[in-house]
Formats: structure tokens, C-alpha cells, sequence
């Protein structure tokens, strides 16, 4: 077995240069596929006529079809049928593409814990004055969010970790620019490895984020508990 440490070394430099893209990607899809995917839970939990309905069709679609498919007929698909999709740039279509996908699961995420906050908090913001959306806004939805975080957060490094798939659109995010490097020196192994250290390295610093951001919003709760 022959490694070549230098090319190793070297292979960091090289990949850090798409480490912007990929960030970008990851957090863009993320923003976009959290706001549409409480649009969506929101629909299904008030049972909004029609709109429910075509909700749950949403999210059995990009949960039922691979996300890789979902990018081809997206990018390459969708030009062919409308040809004012041809402009569509290859960056553009990873990010509708990866935010779609990630709405239909971030949706049973935020589903799940908003059905975990006692409904009778809804009754008794509607009694105090407040309306739905007052309620929602300021008793519900923070509630929530302390619930939704370890499963939110188990997405974003998921999302991550599924933006290589990008690199099939032509997007030179991490993977693709180890694959150049790769290509270029013959160290593939050295490559490889490299990039898999930088997705670890990420996850590790977000984990770190993560119970952070956990221990603050549980924070309130405790002193109640104590009080």
C-alpha cells in the first residue's frame, strides 16, 4: 500500500475552494425547505381544504422518489418540456431542487412536533384575545421548535451530506473539486479521504452547534421546572 501523505496534505487546499459552494447550497436548502416544509405541516395540521390533500401528495412524491432522479428531471427534464427552464444554471436547479426534497421531510418533522404541543395551548390563546395566528406565532410554533431541533438537525447534516449529489449537474461543490484533484494526481485515495474528513469535520462542529442551541431553549423550561 502506497500513501501519499504530500498529496493528502495538499488535497485540503484544493478541496476548501468549493467549501464555500457546498456551504452555500446546504444552508440556502436548508432556509428554503424549512419555511416551505412549515408551510406545509401548517396546511395538514388545520386541515386546510384541498390544500391538506395536495400536501400530503407534495411530500409522498420527494419522499417516495430518489432525490437523485428528482435533480435530473429538474435540470435536465424540465427544458425539455418548457424551454424557459433552458436558462436554468446548474447551481440554481441544486438549490430548488435540494430545497423541494427537504421540504417534504423537514414538513413531518415540524408535523410531529407541533402535534406534541397540547392542542388545549391553541384553546387558551383564542380565550386570552389572541388570534390563530397570534397564538401560532408566540405560544405554538417556539414550543415546537424546541422539539424539532435534534430531528432538524439530524436533517441538516443528512442535506449535507447529500449535496455531493450536485456534482451530477455540473455544481463543483467538495466532492467534484477532490474528484478534479484526484484526476489531476492520481491520488485518489488521498482525495477521497480528505473530503471525507472535511463532511466528518462539519458534522462534528454543527453536533457541537446543535446542543448548544438545545441547551438554550431548554433553558426557560428548566427554570420553570426548578421555580
Amino acid at each position: 500500500m502506497n500513501f501519499n501523505v504530500d498529496g493528502f496534505l495538499k488535497s485540503f487546499p484544493e478541496i476548501a475552494q468549493a467549501l464555500p459552494i457546498t456551504l452555500q447550497i446546504t444552508l440556502t436548502s436548508m432556509l428554503a425547505g424549512l419555511l416551505l416544509g412549515t408551510i406545509l405541516a401548517l396546511l395538514i395540521r388545520f386541515k386546510i381544504p384541498v390544500l391538506a390533500q395536495l400536501a400530503h401528495v407534495y411530500i409522498s412524491f420527494f419522499r417516495g422518489t430518489p432525490l437523485l432522479v428528482q435533480l435530473f428531471v429538474l435540470y435536465y427534464g424540465l427544458p425539455q418540456l418548457f424551454p424557459v427552464f433552458s436558462a436554468l444554471q446548474s447551481v440554481s436547479a441544486a438549490l430548488i431542487g435540494l430545497s423541494l426534497n427537504m421540504a417534504a421531510y423537514l414538513s413531518e418533522s415540524i408535523r410531529g412536533a407541533l402535534n406534541a404541543v397540547d392542542r388545549g395551548q391553541m384553546d387558551a390563546c383564542l380565550s386570552a384575545g389572541m388570534s390563530r395566528l397570534q397564538g401560532l406565532y408566540h405560544v405554538v410554533l417556539p414550543q415546537a421548535a424546541r422539539v424539532a431541533v435534534p430531528s432538524l438537525a439530524n436533517s441538516f447534516v443528512g442535506l449535507l451530506k447529500e449535496s455531493s449529489l450536485v456534482f451530477a449537474l455540473g455544481v463543483t461543490e467538495i466532492l467534484a473539486q477532490a474528484k478534479q484533484y484526484a484526476s489531476l494526481t492520481y491520488c485518489y485515495m488521498e482525495a477521497f479521504l480528505a473530503v471525507a474528513l472535511v463532511y466528518w469535520a462539519i458534522t462534528v462542529l454543527f453536533g457541537a452547534a446543535q446542543r448548544r442551541l438545545e441547551a438554550r431553549l431548554n433553558i426557560p423550561y428548566q427554570q420553570g421546572a426548578s421555580a
